[in-house]
């Protein structure tokens, strides 16, 4: 997407949710107990899940995700200063995969040609 996420769209999201709800009943209630599960307190706190799904959400470029997972830091009393960090974090994540792919498989396969 070129632009946030507003209300309306995650309203239409939600909206898209039901209906496929609707279409899948017995899959879409799986997945929402499934779901639901995960995010209940456990060993994880709700606010430290909260934190992972951003960071997640951040890594897979998913942008509904993404504005549903920064509200819910913030309904979880997680500063700005907090969920940058989160977002910073993943990113390093992000480029540290893409780096030992550098150093693995793109050297690899460059060495493969090297051979010939």
């Amino acid at each position: 997407m070129d632009h946030p996420i507003t209300d309306e769209e995650l309203f239409t999201l939600k909206e898209a949710i039901g209906e496929l709800s609707n279409k899948m009943p017995s899959i879409m209630q799986a997945y929402h107990t499934f779901t639901e599960k995960c995010f209940a307190e456990g060993e994880l706190t709700q606010r430290e899940k909260q934190l992972i799904a951003l960071g997640v959400s951040l890594a897979t470029h998913d942008e509904y995700c993404i504005h549903y997972h920064v509200a819910g830091c913030i309904e979880h009393d997680l500063t700005s200063a907090q969920i940058r960090e989160v977002a910073a974090v993943s990113s390093a994540v992000q480029a540290g995969a893409v780096m030992a792919q550098a150093a693995t498989e793109v050297e690899w396969t460059l060495g493969s040609f090297d051979e010939e």
